[in-house]
């Protein structure tokens, strides 16, 4: 898991879904850069995701990292979101036999992590079922 001081700065992409959008070749980037990676441009323009796509592929995760072993079993996904930015994430509240190539889902923020007992709690986003 990231730094507490990594994760703050790294909120408006967590909370908001904040994006670059290069000012030359149109290209989104999620999470944000300094370079476009198509065109090498440094001009950005502020932009918010669509909060909702379709899942492109998913797995069972049933031997996770240790941080999420009191989570597994669990889902995730590469969900192409309706502006056609790709994220990977935990698909959550619906069984494995419901998932499917193609099934809509939408963004909801949610607990990912906490460190210990009275550690930082680490909040992003989630795939749910629309």
């Amino acid at each position: 898991m990231p730094t507490p001081s990594r994760y703050w700065r790294e909120i408006p992409q967590r909370y908001r879904l904040e994006a670059g959008k290069c000012r030359n070749c149109g290209f989104v980037a999620f999470p944000p850069r300094a370079i476009c990676p198509a065109c090498k441009a440094r001009e950005f323009e502020t932009i918010t995701l669509a909060d909702a796509g379709k899942i492109l592929t998913y797995t069972i995760i049933r031997v996770p990292p240790q941080p999420f072993v009191d989570q597994a079993p669990y889902a995730m996904g590469i969900v192409e979101l309706d502006d056609g930015v790709r994220l990977t994430g935990q698909i959550v509240d619906c069984d494995f036999e419901e998932l499917k190539i193609g099934r809509r889902v939408k963004i909801e923020f949610r607990k990912i992590f906490q460190e210990g007992e009275s550690g930082v709690i680490y909040y992003g986003y989630k795939f749910v079922p629309e």
